[in-house]
């Protein structure tokens, strides 16, 4: 009997972890869509490397915080699944996209709250609400969060209020899609060097050595320390796994 093709989609994968994530995904075995918000090209490079990883791959524009435009991205997502799979389903929904907005308590706006929100709760809580129709049976949702639920420094308060919010909403999907046999898992990243934030975490020498010191492994964290994981949580092995916070973060303040 023919195996059926996986196929996931991983949000805003044109880079830094998210691009991690759909590789390791191809290395599986697995299909991707991934999508972009404006790095068009970089997101095309991503579909070069996954093609030569010997998987299919399509690179999709979607602004995640913008839950008006949600509609018409289903319609070309379904469209795509149609026309190179003959279904309008997929398995692996891996919500990542998200951007880094820091201030302390008394200095953040209500625009950088609401943009914090729009994309790290409401624009999650509602892509996912208008996939689960054709999200398979037996899925998986992985929600990306951050290891500042558990530790707490300044001036992320609005940031990780947001990953808090999606912790919580994370456990109420697992209880929800149990009928549906899809589970739903947090992935929390510690400090990992990319650009988010504005990359300190891979080019201020300080905050990497600070960073180092208060980990038990010693370093700074790597996009390649996360993806290989989320590709677990996707594999037949993970099944049993739902419900639960998997924090990556090599000990950090332990």
């Amino acid at each position: 009997m023919e195996v059926k093709t996986k196929i996931a989609l991983v949000t805003g994968a044109s880079r830094g972890l998210g691009r991690d994530m759909a590789i390791n995904l191809a290395k599986k075995g697995i299909d991707v869509m991934l999508t972009y918000n404006s790095n068009e090209k970089a997101a095309a490079e991503v579909v070069q490397e996954i093609n030569l990883l010997g998987q299919k791959a399509k690179a999709l524009q979607l602004d995640t915080s913008n839950v008006k435009n949600f509609d018409t991205f289903i319609t070309t997502l379904k469209a795509y699944l149609k026309s190179e799979y003959e279904v309008v389903t997929f398995d692996f929904l891996i919500n990542n996209a998200g951007t880094g907005v820091y201030g302390s308590v008394t200095d953040t706006s209500e625009d950088a709250f609401d943009a914090m929100m729009n994309i790290h709760f409401k624009g999650v809580y509602f892509l996912t609400q208008k996939l689960l129709p054709i999200l398979n049976n037996g899925g998986r949702i992985i929600n990306i969060s951050s290891g500042l639920t558990r530790v707490s420094f300044p001036n992320v308060s609005a940031y990780a209020s947001m990953k808090g919010a999606i912790e919580t909403y994370t456990k109420c999907l697992a209880k929800e899609l149990g009928p549906r046999k899809i589970t739903a898992n947090i992935v929390a990243p510690g400090a990992i060097a990319t650009d988010f934030g504005g990359g300190s975490n891979k080019s201020d020498e300080g905050k990497r050595n600070a960073i180092a010191s208060i980990t038990a492994l010693g370093r700074v964290g790597e996009p390649e320390d996360i993806g290989g994981v989320v590709a677990f949580i996707c594999s037949p092995e993970a099944g049993w796994m739902n419900g639960q916070r998997i924090e990556l973060s090599g000990g950090m303040m332990l």
